[in-house]
């Protein structure tokens, strides 16, 4: 009787599993396909978002030789910073904001690459390793700024 009944049970947890992963094939959306969408809502221009957000953030890491961090409070203030800069990289890639899908998002991506390795180096304390992305953190800057403001600091 024991064996009739363990029989059962398994074919029937068998056919459940069976039609649920027919309910799940029959459904070829992906998660992101799936997930609800959460609307957003631009505040602020691109001249505020360079001027409030990356320009300062960035400052921090450019300037980490002259002002380098000599306690917790400071190394916590360069991870904010090295963090809010990347994730500016994607606000810059927004819909509303990109300016297209090419050279602006590329450009963006450096930004995020460079913001990404400045945070990752901040949480470590790795003052050497901030001061050596000063370079890539300018690169993604002027490549940008060549692209999309070829006047940008020139002498009228």
């Amino acid at each position: 009787m024991k064996t009739i009944i363990s029989t059962l049970l398994i074919v029937m947890l068998v056919g459940l599993a069976g039609i649920a992963q027919q309910q799940s094939a029959g459904s070829p959306q992906s998660s992101l396909e799936t997930a609800p969408q959460i609307p957003y809502r631009i505040v602020g221009t691109m001249s505020q978002l360079m001027v409030d957000i990356i320009y300062p953030t960035s400052d921090d890491i450019f300037y980490i030789v002259t002002r380098p961090p000599s306690n917790e409070a400071q190394w916590t203030a360069i991870q904010r910073s090295a963090l809010t800069l990347a994730e500016s990289a994607n606000l810059l890639m927004m819909p509303g904001r990109a300016r297209d899908q090419d050279k602006w998002m590329t450009d963006a991506r450096l930004l995020l690459d460079a913001g990404n390795l400045a945070f990752k180096a901040a949480k470590a304390k790795d003052f050497d390793a901030l001061v050596a992305l000063n370079e890539q953190l300018v690169a993604a800057c002027t490549t940008c700024h060549q692209d999309y403001r070829p006047n940008y600091r020139r002498r009228r």
